[in-house]
């Protein structure tokens, strides 16, 4: 035994030395630019439906007579029964995969353990989900990196959806919202850390699958229903969730077709604050004390050179607000304090209220004529709409011309007290209209040819479109100057700083209000996918070679629509400010709303709406652009299996390369004109990867694993024009055509022990290096420098760059997304336990996952930097399943992260960090076995402990935003016929 272990120990040390090797030479393989491959098509890391190199879970007799001729079924996924079950299966699909994977199963078709997928996936070993306002979660990230960096496929395809992502979102990269897809239509989710030279290219971070049900995944005849009632504690209604899916084979097991409808409305009702940045005033030469610069670059809140008319605070008119005036007004501070001193840009309190639908439909038909034929044809079709009315009472901070008396701040610099004097409010009040419609179909099969079956031929095409709508005009009245307002704010450690309390009727509909902004902003979004791939396996499932081909085409469209100036001129034409009032009501929200239908009739909006032009850019911030992503692929890849001093020892690998051609085409400002610039880029890449799993005992699976990988650059960062980002004019967007792929060198290893049925412990370590991660660049360029004309600007804007000193002297931070000089290394290692617990007590269980990440910067130049990753999760869920009664308490947790690059609002040092949170759910169910159909009640509860969504400016104690989703409970049933 003891030469047997040395000989282990030599064996592991020689297969890492040879990794190394293998690694340090990815580097050297990159095609040359515009080299062009040859095959058309697109690889798969899937056999239909099932994992690569994973086994199918075992099937259920449901009917207890099946044939053996339905027993074998290519690409089904059979999970019926408990939620331990699915565990099992997860189990025993880690443990027979070759690859690096974690996968989540449905107990059942129409009953996944979440309502939503990115919930279940936040419960895998180093998945981290970003969520929107209201809690619900959005997007996943994987092991350190963003959104972007994971390749979502569906049924084995790549997939788009042209939606904007959460509130105040632009969603103009590759992230995928995962809540417009109803997880009562999938069985599988497949996470895929490491991966295989079959696996569609373009996940550094990886490659997620999701599976959606199909008639042979449960043969025979069934009915599956449910409906639920949700109650939200933040806006105290109750809504339906429901769904109804039938499946049907015939008697010899040939044909079968499942369709399924889902309807769900729930409530979109947020209550919180929110601040668009904070800022730093704009000091003149005076009052710096005799020589400018004493202010840091970005900053935008311009303090009068005099005190005007009616500030208040009982400051004089006319006097001169120099260096010693704000000194003699500021006691204790020094004039790099208050030059420095930090407030929101616009702190307001948000009021956010409406509904949120979603319908979808699923048809999947399959067709198996004999034991060597399998074809299928999957189609679903989903579709959201948002209408909600949102309210904000903003404190000027930016372009504001606030006078601070009695200031303090911290040893940051923070504002944490002052007397405000000469200050203005504005409302800003938009009704929100947002539709978004998917629809994907994809045809496919597989063949199996040979004597002995061991030629197997699987092909698959994809047809999909996405299609968005935003419309969110908005409205902005402010209170009048020279009123004397003054605002008492403090800011002394709460979650967020309070900007309401004031000498100013912020809810009185008569208070003098005045006409400040209205906006047309208008946005359609269209993205169309279609593709191909053919994959040719010659060999059994343990000892093959695989060979495919791929194509896929990705295109997606943004238009965006202003009709702002000429709708302002024409409702403050129709209304004036002395008639203002009548269209005003108090609100729900503590401040003043509008009356949307009456104003908008008197202003004629419905034709300002219609016949809004194309602009440069859209309210949420995304680039009115064209782009089209050509790439073909070819794949070679090799499986084996034998015994290693009597143990399995099975190894994956192969080569992959994609050359991408990619078009970019947006508007750009010429003189008065737009026109469209359009440009291209061509890069091909080999993509080699490596993936070792040895069964050192009956229980124990080491791995090694060794890959270079691949994600495409933002093309929204590349578009060859230049936006401002604010009204404001003080923050513009350009677009860097020059941008190259990321690329990673990926090196895994790590074990399982397993314990037995769905018991495991498991330990992974993970490394990457990544070149050409994009930081986010800013520069301070003269107005005059853009080639932006000043009569293009907006009112609104030209009156900021008018208090910064006029067209000819103002500056604008123009931010530009550039590669990184350095190589950005993440390491991470993930840990697991999964025990059934059924010696303590009969049905009890427990999951548990931990994972940290680290990352730095390693070169010299710009550091890369990845965002929007807590360096520690985990997650944990207790389960118990007895008597027909099922009770699951979840636990997942996320440690403080930085959310964004620096430079945030001109500030060098601006940062947006969000807080480390903690999500508490309930999902608990009773099934009445002897009654029709198995009636199943179900109560699930969703944060529990109703935790916050808050983050931040840098500092603890300058909040960025700061929600309250509250908790939502959901009374169901739930059966099968």
């Amino acid at each position: 035994m003891a030469q047997i272990r040395i000989a282990r120990t030599v064996l592991a040390h020689a297969l890492g030395l040879a990794l190394f090797g293998v690694v340090g030479g990815l580097q050297a393989q990159e095609a040359p630019q515009g080299q062009a491959a040859s095959p058309q098509g697109q690889a798969s890391q899937q056999q239909s439906g099932t994992a690569q190199g994973q086994a199918a879970p075992p099937a259920q007799k449901s009917n207890a007579q099946l044939d053996a001729k339905s027993v074998k079924q290519l690409g089904t996924v059979n999970v019926t029964g408990s939620y331990a079950s699915s565990i099992e299966f997860s189990t025993d699909a880690k443990r027979d995969a070759t690859n690096v994977i974690d996968t989540v199963y449905a107990e059942d078709i129409g009953k996944f353990p979440d309502t939503n997928i990115a919930e279940s996936l936040s419960r895998v070993p180093g998945v981290q989900i970003s969520r929107d306002a209201d809690g619900e979660g959005m997007n996943i990230q994987v092991r350190g990196l963003g959104t972007d960096f994971t390749k979502i496929l569906l049924n084995g395809d790549q997939i788009a959806v042209a939606s904007s992502g959460s509130l105040d979102g632009q969603n103009q990269n590759r992230e995928v919202d995962l809540d417009l897809l109803p997880s009562e239509f999938f069985t599988q989710l497949t996470v895929n850390k490491t991966p295989m030279a079959s696996m569609t290219e373009g996940g550094v971070a990886g490659v997620v699958d999701m599976r959606t049900a199909r008639p042979f995944d449960n043969p025979g005849t069934h009915l599956t229903y449910s409906a639920q009632g949700s109650y939200s504690s933040v806006g105290k209604d109750t809504k339906p969730r429901g769904s109804l899916i039938g499946s049907w084979t015939n008697d010899d097991g040939t044909f079968g077709v499942l369709a399924g409808v889902t309807g769900s409305r729930s409530d979109y009702d947020i209550r919180g604050y929110e601040t668009i940045g904070w800022t730093t005033p704009q000091l003149s030469a005076a009052q710096c004390g005799g020589s400018a610069g004493c202010s840091p670059a970005g900053g935008s809140w311009v303090i009068p050179s005099t005190v005007p008319a009616g500030a208040g605070a009982g400051l004089a008119a006319g006097e001169t607000i120099d260096n010693a005036w704000l000194l003699a007004h500021n006691p204790g501070l020094t004039t790099q304090q208050i030059a420095n001193a930090l407030i929101p840009r616009l702190g307001r309190d948000a009021y956010i209220q409406g509904t949120n639908d979603h319908q979808s439909g699923l048809l999947s038909f399959e067709f198996r004529p004999s034991e060597r034929a399998h074809f299928y044809l999957d189609t679903l079709f989903s579709k959201q709409e948002r209408d909600f009315n949102r309210l904000d009472m903003d404190l000027v901070g930016r372009s504001g011309q606030m006078i601070p008396v009695n200031m303090q701040v911290d040893q940051n610099d923070v504002v944490t007290g002052a007397t405000l004097a000469n200050a203005q409010y504005f409302l800003e009040a938009r009704p929100y209209r947002e539709h978004v419609n998917f629809f994907n179909i994809n045809p496919g099969g597989e063949l199996l040819f040979g004597d002995e079956e061991n030629i197997k031929l699987d092909f698959q095409g994809y047809v999909q479109r996405s299609w968005y709508k935003n419309e969110q005009p908005s409205m902005l009245v402010m209170t009048p100057s020279g009123q004397g307002t003054t605002v008492d704010y403090s800011n002394g450690g709460g979650e967020f700083p309070d900007t309401a309390s004031t000498n100013a009727s912020l809810n009185n509909p008569n208070a003098g209000w005045e006409w400040y902004r209205l906006n047309v902003q208008n946005e359609t979004r269209v993205t169309d996918n279609k593709g191909t791939r053919e994959d040719l396996q010659l060999g059994g499932d343990d000892n093959n070679i695989r060979v495919g081909v791929a194509y896929d085409d990705i295109s997606r469209q943004i238009k965006a629509y202003d009709n702002s100036a000429a709708w302002q001129a024409a409702a403050e034409s129709a209304i004036p400010n002395s008639a203002l009032s009548s269209y005003l009501m108090p609100g729900p929200g503590g401040f003043i709303g509008v009356n949307y239908a009456a104003l908008m009739a008197a202003t004629n909006y419905g034709y300002y709406n219609a016949t809004a032009p194309l602009t440069t850019s859209a309210a949420t911030g995304a680039n009115t652009a064209d782009i089209q992503e050509r790439t073909w692929a070819w794949y070679l890849e090799g499986n084996t299996k034998f015994e290693l001093w009597g143990n399995d020892l099975r190894i994956n690998g192969g080569v992959r390369h994609a050359y991408t051609n990619q078009t970019i085409a947006g508007p750009s400002n010429f003189g008065n004109q737009l026109q469209y610039v359009t440009l291209q880029h061509t890069y091909g890449y080999y993509l080699p990867s490596f993936n070792m799993a040895y069964n050192a005992t009956d229980d124990i699976v080491l791995r090694l694993a060794a890959s270079r990988t691949m994600t495409r650059p933002d093309p929204s960062a590349m578009v060859p024009n230049t936006n401002f980002s604010d009204p404001a004019a003080e923050i513009a967007t350009q677009g860097n055509p020059k941008l190259a792929p990321y690329l990673s060198t990926n090196l895994d290893f790590g074990g399982e022990w397993y314990t037995g049925n769905a018991g495991y412990v498991a330990l992974d370590l993970f490394g990457k290096r990544i070149t050409g991660f994009t930081v986010n660049g800013v520069n301070l360029v003269p107005f005059t420098q853009l080639g932006i004309p000043f009569a293009d600007l907006t009112d609104t804007q030209q009156q900021a760059i008018n208090l910064r000193g006029g067209p000819n002297s103002a500056t604008v931070q123009v931010q530009q997304q550039v590669n990184a000089d350095g190589t950005l290394f993440i390491k991470g290692a993930e840990a697991s336990w999964v025990q059934p617990l059924d010696f303590i007590y009969r049905g009890l269980g427990l999951q548990t996952n931990y994972t940290v990440v680290s990352q730095k910067s390693i070169g010299s130049g710009v550091p890369a930097q990845a965002v929007g990753i807590s360096p520690h999760t985990y997650s944990a869920t207790a389960y118990w399943e007895g008597h027909g009664a099922s009770v699951r308490l979840s636990y997942t947790w996320n440690s403080t992260q930085i959310s964004s690059t620096a430079n945030q609002n001109g500030l060098p040092f601006g940062q947006i960090k969000t807080d480390a949170r903690g999500q508490l759910d309930l999902g608990s169910s009773y099934q009445f076995a002897n009654l029709p159909s198995k009636p199943t009640i179900t109560l699930d509860a969703i944060n529990l402990t109703k935790a916050k969504l808050r983050s931040t400016f840098t500092y603890n104690n300058a909040a960025y935003t700061y929600y309250t989703p509250g908790y939502t409970v959901m009374l169901g049933i739930r059966g099968s016929f």
